[in-house]
């Protein structure tokens, strides 16, 4: 039998799921379970993981899954696909380029240069931008709020596409996820077993992880600044 925070969990992660095609974020979660801190979401969620109940999609930020309903049967649903990603209700349909020279690219949402905020993996937006700034067939764009980049000239506002690659060297500006549920822009730097998430502002702190808690999710490859 489920806790009463179990319970309400699941029930709302499989509410929110049908009706929007993704699952909720962890601040939704803590707003709905009346939790001041995201730590007692993660040992609910762990919880029904071990039980169960839940899956955590690897790689993925906002991507809990049910598996079984809170009575113990089988989820079953055709919202997602638990061996794919979710599939957004809300989603675009793909348009082909107006332009030959442009290319239509997915908008993720929002990535913090400054203090970590939760990545969204699901989207329903594009971007159509120019084919020279695109360097892979692999990429994304994130809108960048913060200022822990400005040394760099990445300003709050500003729209970063990103190759997915985990190729990366020292001194590269990568998208971190920070133990599978937060994302930031930050430079790279590793040493032996320990990742440095470095800012280019003097009034942020360089952030050390070990290697078992960043997922590097690609690498910037070009600004775009509307004025």
């Amino acid at each position: 039998m489920l806790t009463q925070k179990q319970n309400q969990l699941l029930s709302f992660l499989i509410k929110r799921i049908e009706e929007d095609g993704i699952s909720p974020s962890y601040e939704e979660i803590c707003i709905e379970l009346s939790l001041k801190s995201k730590s007692g979401i993660h040992r609910i969620v762990k919880s029904l993981e071990e039980r169960g109940y839940v899956e955590r999609l690897e790689n993925k930020a906002r991507a809990i899954a049910p598996k079984k309903y809170t009575n113990g049967q089988t989820y079953i649903t055709n919202v997602i696909n638990l061996t794919n990603k979710f599939l957004d209700k809300k989603s675009s349909v793909i348009k082909e380029p107006k332009n030959s020279n442009t290319e239509q690219i997915p908008l993720l949402g929002k990535i913090a240069a400054g203090t970590p905020i939760e990545a969204i993996s699901n989207y329903d937006e594009f971007i159509e931008v120019p084919s020279s700034y695109i360097s892979s067939k692999e990429c994304f764009a994130l809108h960048v709020e913060g200022d822990s980049m400005i040394d760099e000239g990445i300003y709050d506002g500003d729209t970063v596409i990103i190759n997915k690659q985990t190729d990366i060297k020292n001194g590269d500006i990568i998208v971190a996820l920070i133990d599978k549920e937060e994302a930031t822009l930050k430079k790279f730097r590793q040493k032996g077993d320990s990742i440095a998430l470095e800012p280019a502002n003097k009034h942020y702190k360089t952030q050390i992880y070990g290697p078992d808690r960043i997922t590097i999710q690609g690498k910037m490859c070009t600004l775009i600044r509307k004025y």
